[in-house]
């Protein structure tokens, strides 16, 4: 829109322009017919011979853009090109001696187009408080010129004064003006050093062909600014129905998503677009997707973690209860060595779930340092196996050649390393070995912790990375309490770096916990 609107604004600058050079080109006719008449068209008297005059004005043939005048020094006009020879068909003679004028086509300043065009223009201009197409110099109304008296108007008295005479008058019953310009026509003898004037060249135009060209363009230009307009309000029903209205669904979509408790009351819709607005839509599905999984995991681990809590606070309460009634010492040493061993247990599973805590929020988030397996595993397998237990082997290989290296903690790969072995070192049994064994596969590094204990009921497969879940066979286990997050910590450190973990029972007996990660 601004484009075509610019170009409407600027057709004042270019009317004046147009003025402009028409009041030069009118300036160089007269320039050029008073140098001929001072140098060939003087009476013996020394002033202007009209014949003369004539003569010049006939020579023209009416081909001259402008009405020709000459005025003698008194300022009766002697010749006249509106009087002498045929006239140009193009351009006709106005009544009472007018000026010479194309007429103005009908159909462009009468046009519903046009009228509808200047009414707008109009307004704009009485709000700028300006006038359209008014020119700079002032304007006075001005009748046809009479015979039978001198030309004693304004330009020809300048020129008559040796001046260069300019005026603009409105053309009577026309919507143009009429440009004026006076040249004097200097003679003298050879010598002089001031010429004298002997009379002035009067030099008229209307602007009426220039107005009627504009009409024209401001009329093709008014049908751009339509033109441009359909398109503009094209586009903006096109915004509105692919862009405005989804963002407005996603807003509403949005305010119902959390009641005022700041409860998760459904997810965003998706969308099948292939454009950006079907790309945020989906990543905000997507997104309300993650966070109802998360509050239900919230609401699910404070479920289960009241629920342990329980078990162990039943047993402290029942012995504190029995503690009050019972005299017998042993009785009473028995009942404080269940709240003791209840008591740790708390503390062990609150540890725990801590620890699941502090995984869920990534308290640890940041660039992971880069850790060599290859390297930082035996040592760690080395701590272990001092605390295993009797009659247990715990063995390592090394079946990756050359460095095998991971983006991770150091910190968190040990804690997933030793869960793994703590887990497997509870279900092997005696005489029996606990295998680690690293080996690479592709793009990721493969840790493998196997043993050979009783294995995993095929269907515990599923379950064995739960929360609180936990299986001990009769006759296996070290006998120590277990909450059942071990093997869920290492799984959510596998996954927080990028990784997977997963289990499987040997053909041979015991079996076989794998964490993939992604290599470095």
């Amino acid at each position: 829109m601004f484009v075509p609107v610019a170009g409407i604004l600027y057709l004042d600058v270019y009317e004046q322009q147009l003025l402009h050079a028409l009041e030069g080109s009118m300036v160089q006719q007269g320039r050029l017919l008073a140098a001929a008449l001072g140098t060939s068209g003087l009476s013996a008297e020394g002033g202007i011979d009209p014949a003369a005059a004539n003569a010049v004005l006939a020579g023209l043939e009416q081909r001259q853009t402008a009405r020709l005048r000459v005025v003698d020094r008194q300022g009766w006009v002697i010749a006249d090109s509106s009087q002498l020879g045929p006239r140009l068909a193009e351009k006709p003679a106005a009544p009472s001696g007018g000026e010479y004028s194309v007429p103005a086509t009908p159909e462009a300043r009468t046009s519903p187009l046009y009228r509808l065009g200047s009414g707008i223009y109009a307004f704009y201009s009485r709000l700028l408080g300006a006038l359209l197409g008014a020119p700079e110099a002032p304007l006075s109304a001005v009748e046809p010129f009479p015979a039978d008296r001198p030309l004693d108007i304004p330009p020809v008295r300048a020129a008559l004064a040796g001046r260069y005479g300019p005026w603009t008058v409105i053309s009577p019953g026309q919507r143009s003006v009429t440009l004026y310009s006076a040249i004097p026509v200097r003679a003298g003898a050879a010598g002089e050093a001031r010429p004298r004037v002997v009379g002035a060249v009067l030099v008229s135009g209307s602007t009426l062909r220039l107005l009627t060209d504009l009409y024209q363009v401001r009329t093709a230009i008014f049908r751009v600014v339509l033109a441009s307009l359909a398109v503009a309000v094209l586009l903006t029903l096109v915004a509105s129905f692919t862009i405005v209205r989804p963002l407005h669904r996603l807003r509403a979509e949005a305010a119902e998503l959390v009641d005022r408790r700041g409860r998760l009351r459904g997810t965003f819709r998706g969308s099948r677009r292939a454009d950006e607005i079907g790309d945020l839509t989906r990543a905000l599905e997507e997104l309300s997707r993650r966070t109802a999984e998360h509050l239900a995991f919230v609401e699910a681990f404070a479920g289960d973690v009241s629920h342990e809590l329980k078990n162990p606070l039943a047993s402290i309460r029942s012995a504190a209860e029995m503690l009050e009634q019972v005299e017998d010492p042993a009785e009473r040493r028995a009942l404080l060595d269940l709240v003791q061993r209840e008591v740790a247990r708390l503390e062990h599973l609150l540890k725990e779930v801590r620890e699941m805590a502090r995984l869920d929020s990534r308290v640890e988030e940041g660039p992971p340092p880069v850790v060599h397996l290859d390297q930082w595993l035996p040592s760690l397998v080395d701590g272990v196996r001092r605390r295993a237990p009797a009659g247990v082997r715990l063995e390592l290989e090394l079946a990756a050649a050359g460095p095998v290296a991971v983006a991770a903690s150091p910190e968190r790969l040990a804690q997933v390393v030793e869960n793994l072995l703590d887990n497997a070192l509870s279900f092997a049994p005696r005489d029996s070995a606990v295998t680690v064994r690293l080996a690479r596969n592709g793009t990721r590094a493969l840790v493998a912790v196997s043993d050979e204990g009783p294995g995993v009921p095929p269907q515990h497969l599923s379950k064995v990375f739960g929360r609180f879940f936990t299986y001990r066979p009769a006759g296996t286990g070290d006998g120590r309490p277990h909450t059942g997050l071990g093997l869920a910590i290492v799984k959510a450190i596998v996954e927080a770096h990028g990784g997977t973990v997963a289990v499987a029972n040997r053909p041979q007996g015991g079996a076989t916990f794998q964490v993939s990660l992604p290599l470095a």
